[in-house]
């Protein structure tokens, strides 16, 4: 399969738009994406890095989210423990402990290295709770995601050859019958 970058940025931004507009994030809020290059050039995930496809998604979603003032946070491969790629600013701003280490695209991944080499300052950091992400190519992003998380489906299912999955967060409902709820 011949790998058309213009395609793959276009259908990156085409679910971050979506996703965004379903989730109604507000600036300052966490997304998180989770996505293998692998799997969006059609090998097997972990198997086949691609910096070309990882920058063409991060050239789809970042603009994006840096437009709404909503922080990106960037999942690592299992190498580095599925450790997360942010600003420093948006560590400060969740008091998120940075950990002392820096992506490379066999070990955490050419989505994480490209994010640390375009973020203005990056840290990493080992937990999150974000308030939605993408999952290209089956990263398990769960994990990041805030307490209940609610699947979205979008108007497209794929990025490249990579299953795309998302999630959208909520509060929990407590109270029980006589709770009423907005």
């Amino acid at each position: 399969m011949e790998l058309n970058l213009n395609t793959i940025t276009a259908q990156a931004r085409q679910a971050v738009l979506e996703l965004l507009e379903a989730a109604n994030l507000r600036a300052g809020d966490l997304f998180v994406v989770g996505c293998s290059s692998s799997e969006i050039t059609g090998g097997q995930i972990g198997h086949a890095s691609s910096l070309e496809a990882a920058q063409a998604v991060f050239a789809g979603i970042d603009p994006v989210l840096r437009e709404r003032g909503i922080w990106l946070a960037a999942q690592c491969c299992e190498h580095l423990n599925r450790a997360l790629i942010l600003e420093e600013a948006c560590a400060r701003q969740y008091g998120y402990d940075p950990v002392w280490v820096v992506p490379q695209p066999k070990a955490g991944g050419s989505f994480a290295t490209t994010a640390w080499r375009e973020f203005d300052a990056p840290v990493a950091v080992e937990h999150i709770r974000a308030h939605a992400g993408l999952d290209i190519g089956g990263t398990l992003i769960g994990m990041h995601l805030r307490d209940v998380a609610v699947p979205m489906r979008l108007s497209l299912d794929h990025i490249g050859q990579a299953i795309l999955l998302c999630a959208r967060t909520r509060p929990k409902l407590i109270g029980g019958a006589r709770a009423v709820y907005e």
